[in-house]
C-alpha cells in the first residue's frame, strides 16, 4: 500500500519551483514503462543494482510499481506484503522479465516482523524501502483508540522496526539507502486525517533526524512525499461511520484528487533514489502543497482550498 492525498491537483496548475532536487521521470502517458524507458534504466548505472532491495507494501500500488522500476534497473528484490496472493502476482511478472525476486508474506505491524524478515532475506541488502501504509478516515473523536494504534503500528512503527532490523546490514554495504514513504500529509495536516497525518509527520521527522545521524556513514536516507497517486489505499481505508451523502462526497474527492498512475510515481521515486535525493515530492499537487505551506505555515489550509479546489 502507499500514500495518497485528499487534496486534488488543479489540472491546469504547474508545480512551483522547489529547493529540493527536482527529479525528472520518463514514463508513457498510460503510466507503463516502454522499451525505451527499460533501455535507459538499464544503461543508467543504478548505484544500488549490486545488492538486494527490500520493498514493503509491494503487492499493489506504488510498492508494486516501484518493484518493477527497480527490477528494470537490475536490482535484486525482496518483496514484502501481508497480501500473499498479490505479492506472488507481482513477483511472477518480474520473474518473467528475468528479475531475481524473493517474496515474504508478513504483517509489518507485528512487533517481531523486523527480526523475522532480516533473517529471511538473503544476500547483501543495500536498499530498504519502507512503503507499506494504510489509511484511516475520521476526526480524532470519531476514531477508536484501537484503529488509531493499528494505523500507527503500520505507518510509523513498521518503519522504525524494519530500519532498526536492517541498519546493521545496510552499514556493511559500500553504499546503501533507506527510503521512507511519507505523504503530502507529512507536510500539511488537514481535518479528518488526524491519525494518518500524525503517522506521516512521524515518518518525516524520523527520516530527517536519522539522515543527520547517518551523515558520516555510507547509509543515506530519502523521504518521499507523494501527492494524489491512484492506488487502493483510500478505497481500503478504515473510517468512521458515514452517511450516504458523505460517502458520495468522499468518493468524488478521491476520483478528483487521485490522478497520477502508480508507475509514474514509482519512476520518479526510483530516479530520486539513483540521484541520492534526500527528499522527493511526487506530483504537481505535492509541489503546490509544499510551496504554500512554506509561504503560509499557519494559514495554508484556506489558501490550498482556493488554489486546488478542495
Amino acid at each position: 500500500m502507499s500514500c495518497c492525498t485528499g487534496i486534488p491537483a488543479h489540472p491546469g496548475m504547474t508545480a512551483p519551483p522547489s529547493s529540493d532536487l527536482d527529479v525528472h521521470w520518463i514514463t508513457r502517458q498510460d503510466g507503463r514503462a516502454g522499451a525505451e524507458e527499460r533501455h535507459l534504466a538499464a544503461q543508467s548505472g543504478f548505484p544500488f543494482a549490486a545488492g538486494v532491495a527490500v520493498v514493503t507494501g509491494a503487492a499493489s500500488g506504488i510498492g508494486a510499481a516501484l518493484a518493477e522500476a527497480l527490477g528494470r534497473r537490475d536490482a535484486r528484490l525482496a518483496l514484502v506484503d501481508i497480501d500473499g496472493a498479490g505479492l506472488e502476482r507481482v513477483a511472477a511478472n518480474l520473474r518473467a522479465n528475468s528479475v531475481e525476486v524473493s517474496t515474504h508474506r508478513l504483517d509489518v505491524a507485528d512487533p517481531e516482523a523486523g527480526a523475522r524478515l532480516v533473517e529471511a532475506v538473503a544476500g547483501d541488502v543495500n536498499l530498504l524501502v519502507n512503503n507499506a501504509g494504510v489509511a484511516l478516515g475520521g476526526r480524532f473523536e470519531e476514531v477508536s483508540p484501537e484503529n488509531f494504534d493499528w494505523l500507527m503500528a503500520i505507518n510509523f512503527g513498521a518503519v522504525v522496526r524494519l530500519t532498526r532490523a536492517f541498519l546493521p546490514r545496510l552499514r556493511k554495504a559500500a553504499e546503501a539507502r533507506i527510503v521512507n514513504v511519507s505523504s503530502v500529509f507529512g507536510i500539511v495536516a488537514p481535518p479528518g486525517q488526524t491519525a494518518y497525518a500524525a503517522s506521516k509527520f512521524a515518518v518525516r521527522g524520523f527520516s530527517e533526524a536519522l539522515r543527520g545521524e547517518l551523515l558520516d556513514s555510507t547509509v543515506g536516507v530519502t523521504v518521499v512525499h507523494p501527492g494524489g497517486v491512484r492506488t487502493n489505499i483510500a478505497a481500503n481505508a478504515r473510517r468512521a461511520p458515514l452517511s450516504e451523502a458523505e460517502r458520495a462526497e468522499m468518493k468524488r474527492r478521491w476520483e478528483k484528487s487521485l490522478r497520477m498512475p502508480p508507475a509514474q510515481a514509482a519512476e520518479r521515486i526510483a530516479q530520486a533514489i539513483a540521484q541520492r535525493a534526500p527528499r522527493v515530492l511526487v506530483g504537481a499537487d505535492a509541489h503546490v502543497i509544499d510551496w504554500v505551506q512554506r509561504l503560509f505555515p499557519v494559514a495554508h489550509a484556506g489558501v490550498l482550498r482556493r488554489l486546488l479546489g478542495a
